[in-house]
């Protein structure tokens, strides 16, 4: 900093007193906004401690100068040092954040973080040095101040240069509009700070450094409220929790899902906002609201500051009811309170999706000890997914490969089958799909359980076949969700290719979707892989609200009708004619029909006079380790 008299004379406190209440406010902000306490946070709050302190010292020690008090000399050229040493630390926090906030590898964040470090000591120990020197800031016997060799103002271009940089080479980790956005503010605060270099100024220094620090606030540590609602995000709920816990202070949740407004797109009435912001106000003291989804709302109270809690929930409850009788809206109420495991892990969110999706609609129900067992259970069985998906062994003993074989109504025989899977588990045993398809789907584990069960159906093809068994084909599911994937094709086509069997041995089954955009991807696949020869079944016809159309562009080999259309039959002669209908309208446009859920012999007269091709279900046999398809099978002629 060139400090003349000139540049002295020009400098006024009110710069630096804009930086201190700038730090307050930030302040102010973070303390009621629940952001969470991430190390970036840390980092942050780091900022803007030592910019509060940075613009107390620079007001102090130039009010020590305008005393021209020869004995207080000393201090002024401490003060100065700690001034300059705060703001180049300031460039070195910059340096870390920036490095946090874009997840920068391990090695290449040390080595950022070493360089700021050096960058650090070497620019305050050279003004030091100079400083005690007489060569740069210094102060004559008469009380006149001289600037000297301005070293501040070379570091902090080097320091600014050194930070765009780091900025650039982290560009592909950081979204683009945050990034042109510190751009920016850079840009304006290295302007400023040049102009009134230029101008001999410098009430401005502090005030450069802050910039980046607001901008730093608006991008990363917005406020997550909802102001309408008074509602905060989940992000603010897990944090929240995780204080309550360090604190070790017990709590109480109530859940408040309202099925029809938790879609995207839509948001609770104004009747209900109001409603539920006198709730959290008038009946819990100092509760919190936190909003999951659009029409899922938690709120979390102490409990000790509400020692008749028992009571208040109680009441709440009761005046809900009477609430939602005028609304008539369904519902789901899930209560309860802070339990030591769930804190911990900060699984709350978890926790009560868990217990929402074991419970009826209209229903207020209290988290227990049977609610805890099975969301255990469901977070032991997702990190099983997770294990099996990072290792990939397509040979995963956890995944059993099961089948059940299917009649075919041409030849007699049980030539072909489903494949079906199963998990076998160290702490459950064997389990189900519905237990954990829907988990492996919304944590992107499917593809990999796709992968291993076609693998060990491929290679027990290649056994059977060796062994002179007649194998027609067998299907294996696919989740809709996999297709999005640009290495499904080529995923399915090594599987089948390294076990070494005709690729029209594998069939694959899915089910419609309705997403115009699956609908592509599907068509596109369908055709491809028919190229290699793999046939393609619709799956669960009946189920839904099935496009006749969009059917009839995928170019599908069977239709696969869903035991309920089977029921649907028993009922009356109209659902009959209607289910024999679409499959005679199968039949001749050449489409095979495979009816689901056959469990005697009425069930297959039924579908024998309704142009079956394939029938499957219990009357042939419930789903058996693969292995033992064997013994359904004919022998090869």
């Amino acid at each position: 900093m060139s400090w003349i008299p000139n540049t002295f004379d020009n400098y006024n406190r009110m710069g630096d007193v804009g930086v201190i209440a700038i730090c307050c406010v930030i302040f102010i902000l973070l303390a009621s906004s629940y952001v969470s306490r991430t190390l970036s946070f840390r980092v942050f709050s780091g900022i803007v401690g030592v910019l509060f302190l940075a613009a107390l010292i620079d007001i102090g020690y130039h009010d020590l100068i305008l005393l021209r008090n020869p004995a207080l000399n000393t201090w002024i050229y401490i003060l100065r040092i700690v001034y300059v040493a705060l703001l180049f630390n300031t460039f070195f926090l910059f340096s870390l954040y920036t490095s946090i906030v874009s997840n920068l590898e391990h090695k290449k964040a040390r080595i950022i973080a070493v360089a700021a470090s050096l960058m650090l000591v070497v620019f305050v120990s050279i003004d030091v040095i100079l400083t005690v020197r007489g060569i740069g800031f210094h102060i004559d016997a008469d009380g006149t101040v001289h600037g000297g060799f301005d070293v501040f103002m070379i570091g902090y271009l080097l320091f600014a240069a050194f930070l765009a940089s780091q900025m650039f080479r982290i560009r592909n980790h950081l979204f683009k509009r945050v990034l042109y956005g510190f751009y920016g503010v850079m840009a304006v605060s290295v302007s400023i700070r040049i102009g009134q270099y230029a101008l001999n100024q410098s009430s401005l220094t502090t005030l450069t450094f802050s910039l980046p620090a607001i901008a730093m606030l608006y991008f990363m540590h917005s406020s997550p409220y909802n102001v309408v609602v008074g509602t905060l995000d989940i992000r603010a709920m897990e944090d929240y929790v995780q204080r309550l816990y360090k604190r070790k202070a017990p709590f109480i949740f109530m859940s408040l899902l309202l099925p029809d407004f938790n879609v995207e797109g839509k948001s609770l009435p104004e009747s209900i906002q109001a409603q539920t912001r006198r709730f959290s106000r008038e009946l819990f003291r100092n509760g919190i609201l936190f909003m999951l989804g659009n029409g899922h709302i938690v709120m979390i109270a102490a409990k000790k500051r509400n020692p008749d809690y028992e009571e208040w929930m109680k009441n709440i409850l009761q005046e809900f009811l009477e609430q939602f009788e005028n609304f008539k809206l369904p519902y789901k109420i899930v209560y309860g309170e802070s339990m030591e495991e769930i804190s911990r892990d900060i699984k709350y969110a978890d926790l009560i999706e868990s217990a929402n999706a074991g419970i009826p609609l209209n229903t207020i129900h209290r988290v227990n000890d049977e609610d805890i067992a099975r969301f255990s259970e469901h977070e032991y069985i997702l990190a099983e997914l997770k294990d099996i998906c990072e290792k990939h062994d397509l040979d995963d003993p956890r995944v059993l490969a099961y089948c059940q074989p299917v009649l075919n109504c041409h030849t007699h025989t049980l030539n072909s089958a489903e494949a079906l899977m199963r998990l076998n588990l160290e702490k459950t045993g064997v389990i189900y799909p519905d237990s954990f398809i829907p988990l492996a789907e919304s944590h992107g584990y499917i593809h990999v359980l796709t992968e291993i069960i076609l693998h060990k159906t491929c290679q027990e093809i290649r056994k059977l076949s060796a062994e002179g068994f007649a194998v027609k084909r067998i299907s294996v599911n696919v989740s809709v969700l996999e297709l999005r994937s640009s290495e499904f094709c080529g995923d399915i086509e090594r599987i089948i290719r390294n076990a070494e069997i005709p690729s029209d041995k594998i069939a694959i089954e899915l089910t419609e979707s309705h997403s115009e955009a699956d609908f592509m991807i599907m068509k596109e696949i369908i055709e491809k892989l028919h190229r290699q020869g793999i046939q393609f079944y619709l799956d669960d016809f009946g189920t839904g609200y099935s496009n006749m159309e969009r059917i009839m562009e995928l170019p599908f080999d069977i239709i696969k009708f869903d035991r309920t259309m089977l029921i649907a039959c028993d009922k009356d002669d109209r659902s009959a004619k209607m289910v024999n209908s679409l499959a005679n309208m199968f039949r001749d446009m050449a489409y095979s029909v495979l009816y689901e859920g056959v469990e005697d012999d009425a069930d297959e007269a039924l579908c024998a006079g309704m142009s079956a091709s394939y029938l499957q279900g219990y009357k042939y046999s419930r789903p058996v380790p693969i292995e033992r398809l064997r013994e359904f099978l004919p022998k090869a002629m």
